[in-house]
This record gives C-alpha cells, structure tokens and sequence, in this order.
C-alpha cells in the first residue's frame, strides 16, 4: 500500500506516474526531450598538425684549394732544366641528401552529439478573444511559431480593435501562415452557431477570455460569469474539433478548469484535451530567481493559480537552491503576488497582458510540439490524481499526440515548501469545489 499523508483535508496519494521525479531529475521546463547520437567513426586519418621537417638538407662543400703558380726555371748549369707542375685537384662529387618524411599522426573521431530534434508540424490554430488585450500579442507569437499554418482569430464586435483589423495586421508578417477572423455580436452571435469554420480542424484552442474582478464583487459572481463566457466557447469545440486540446485563460483558473472539462467529460469527451494555462507562474519564478542570482532557472510551481496556492519549488532547481533559505519566504510571496505588481504599475489601466501572452504561446508551442510527435513537459492545471481531494492541480506535465500524456510527481520538497503545500491545499480543494458544483448545474446544448 503507497504511503499516505494528510494536508488539511486531502490525503497524498501514489501517482500514476511510472517514475517519481526528484530534485535530480526533473525535465528542464519547455525543453524537447532528445536523444544522444554517437556519430560513427570518420574513415580517414585526421592530420592534427603540419608535416614536420625532422630536418634540413645539408649542403657538403669541396674544400678549396689554392693551386699555385707555375715557378720561373732555374739554370744551375748551361742546359736547360725540367720543370715540374702541380697535379689538378680532383673535386669529390656531392653526396645525396635523404629527406625525413613528415610525421602522420591517426586518431578516431570524437563523438558528436546528435542536435535537438527540431518539432515539425501545420497546425491549426485558434485564439478565442484574439483582439483583445492577450490575445494580440498571443495572435502574434502563435502567427511566428513555424509549427502553425493557419491561425483563426475569434473575437466580440465590442473588442478593443476589430478582429478583422487584427487579421489584416497579421497577414502582412512574412511566413507560412494564414490569418483568418470571425466575428460574433454581444449578446446575440454564439460560437457554436457562428464560430464553426474558424473551429472546425483546429489543433489547439487558445482561449483568454472572461472579464476582470470588479472591486467589492464576490468571487462566485465573478466565477458564474466566467464559466458561462469559457462554456460558449468549450461547447463550441466540443462540436467542431473534440480532439482539440483547449487552453483556458480564464480567471479563476482553479474554479474554471474543473467545472469546464467535467463538462467536457459529460459529453463524453477526452479530459487529457482540456488544460489550464499557469505558466505566467513559472515564467515569473525563472525571472525573479535569475534576477538575484544571475543564473537562468527552471523553477516547477505546483498547486494552483491564485494566491496561496502558488507554490514554486526553488529547491528543484540549481540557481534557485543556491538562495539563501531566509529569503525564500519573501520571493514566494513577490511570485504569489506579480500580477498586482503589474496592476499598480499600470496605475489601474491594465493587467499583465504582455507576460501572459508570451506565457500562453509558450504553452502552446509544448502542446504543438507533442502533438508535432516531440514529447515536451511544461507545468500546468489539469486533472490530476496526485493528492486525494485535489482532483485538479498545477504540476509538471509531458505533453504528447494526444494531449496530456502524463503526470508528473511533485518530487521532493524543502521544509518551507511542505508547510506551504499544508496550507495550500484546503484553499485549493475549496476553488475545485466551486467549479465542480458549476459543472453539476450546467450541461453544454443548455
């Protein structure tokens, strides 16, 4: 029988993991998972350096010799006396120089690691509020991701551009990919009446959509919203492309998500295709880690998206377990609370649309990529079995063809991050439950 330990009012049970994934060996976040190619030996010899020469010709010199001149003759008596000359030097004939022949040296060749498999793929697909404030950017970056071939926008006549202008700025980018729109009125076009040709053969559905909390609103009204905007949308791809994975940036996520693909479920529907985008938290954990250490970081952060239970785990991570224990507990709180950063910034006028785009075509890609045959492992809120109680939850995923393919073990925690998970988990099961009761109310057709 697996262990068991109790947070709150939720029990830790065994994953259904093969492998639990400790602080050693977890997957680089967004990283393709590849493999190593030894390269086969090279048939020629390598010449590592220039031929050298051992040594160099000598040159033999005849010795020089002078040859004197002939003497005047001498008469000792009146008859003339014989004379006698030098003999003629004889030179000797030089001698042969051999030459050394250059040194050749041999040596196998080294191994060569094969380069990370590239994903390749002509997808299609769909942001949901594509002239919006995310889905512009969001637009952008998916219209550049060379794994996707069409990019259909869908957005309210009352968006802040018209989606058709959104189109047209984005089909003058070069590249492979088209750009259509469609646009629904308020209050009177529904997606699955209208939207059928923008969904129809989509891959991925990229839906940021919803409205913000307004000040002194209760969080259930806010939820009610929400739910309904997101259930529009999700009914429609459920008709027009039920193998689509749907990505929802639909605040609150906790809430959403699970009300959502119980509704997917109902209707009969894969649940691995419904997935809750929470990568602004890991992009905002890598940043603020390597801010203070200087170090690029891939910190896993698992629970939720939304206040306490945002729980990064710096201790899985090299840049972030070199930071000293006493200031973990305010750098959780600062990645717990980023998005108000950006809201007082703003001055009231904005939220965290920039990084949240750029988050969510992250997400996209690492589903593209698995869909594309490239397992890729990215964090993010889906349905999950890790801890009893908690039938949704944040941790690390592997994205694959059919969507999600597994889900990964939180691995070992520090002291800081088991009290956290402790206090998290009660708020978390309270949010599930939220969205569970929406779900049990609500059909799609209804």
């Amino acid at each position: 029988m697996a262990a068991q330990q109790v947070f709150g009012n939720v029990t830790t049970m065994a994953p259904r993991i093969v492998q639990s994934v400790g602080a050693a060996s977890l997957p680089q976040v967004g990283q393709p998972i590849v493999t190593t190619r030894m390269a086969a030996p090279a048939a020629q010899s390598t010449i590592l350096s220039q031929p050298t020469i051992v040594s160099q010709p000598t040159v033999i010199r005849p010795a020089t010799t002078t040859i004197a001149a002939p003497q005047a003759a001498t008469v000792i008596s009146g008859a003339p006396q014989t004379v006698t000359y030098a003999q003629p030097v004889t030179y000797a004939a030089p001698q042969p120089v051999t030459y050394v022949q250059p040194a050749v040296y041999t040596q196998p060749a080294q191994p060569v690691a094969a380069a990370p498999v590239e994903p390749e793929g002509n997808f299609k697909v769909c942001v949901v509020g594509g002239a919006g404030g995310i889905g512009q950017p969001l637009s952008l970056l998916m219209a550049q991701c060379p794994m996707v071939a069409e990019l259909a926008i869908i957005d309210l006549n009352v968006a802040m551009v018209p989606a058709a202008g959104v189109e047209a700025d984005l089909s003058h980018i070069e590249g492979k990919c088209k750009v259509t729109s469609t646009v629904l009125t308020l209050n009177e076009d529904k997606a699955i009446d209208k939207a059928g040709d923008a969904l129809t053969g989509c891959h991925l559905v990229l839906v940021p959509a919803g409205v913000p909390r307004k000040p002194g609103q209760d969080r259930k009204d806010l939820l009610n919203i929400n739910c309904d905007i997101a259930k529009g949308t999700v009914e429609a791809c459920a008709k027009y492309c039920p193998d689509a994975v749907v990505a929802l940036i639909v605040n609150p996520v906790n809430s959403v998500v699970p009300a959502m693909c119980e509704l997917w479920k109902k209707a009969g529907l894969d649940p691995r295709k419904i997935v809750g985008v929470t990568t602004l938290d890991i992009v905002r954990a890598n940043k603020f880690v390597q801010e203070i250490t200087g170090s690029p970081a891939s910190i896993p952060v698992i629970g939720g998206h939304a206040g306490k239970t945002i729980l990064p785990l710096f201790s899985q991570d090299p840049a972030g377990a070199s930071i000293p224990a006493e200031m973990i507990p305010e750098l959780d709180e600062r990645v717990q609370n980023a998005g108000t950063e950006v809201v007082k910034a703003k001055n009231g006028k904005g939220s965290a649309t920039l990084s949240m785009a750029y988050s969510g075509a992250r997400l996209g890609k690492a589903v593209l990529s698995g869909l594309a045959g490239v397992p890729t492992v990215e964090c993010a809120y889906v349905e999950s079995n890790l801890f009893e109680g908690l039938p949704y939850f944040s941790s690390l995923v592997e994205f694959g063809p059919n969507g999600i393919q597994a889900v990964m073990d939180v691995g070992q925690l520090s002291e800081h991050e088991t009290a956290r998970l402790q206090e998290l988990c009660p708020i978390l099961q309270d949010e599930i439950n939220d969205g569970l009761e929406y779900a049990q109310t609500h059909e799609f057709g209804q």
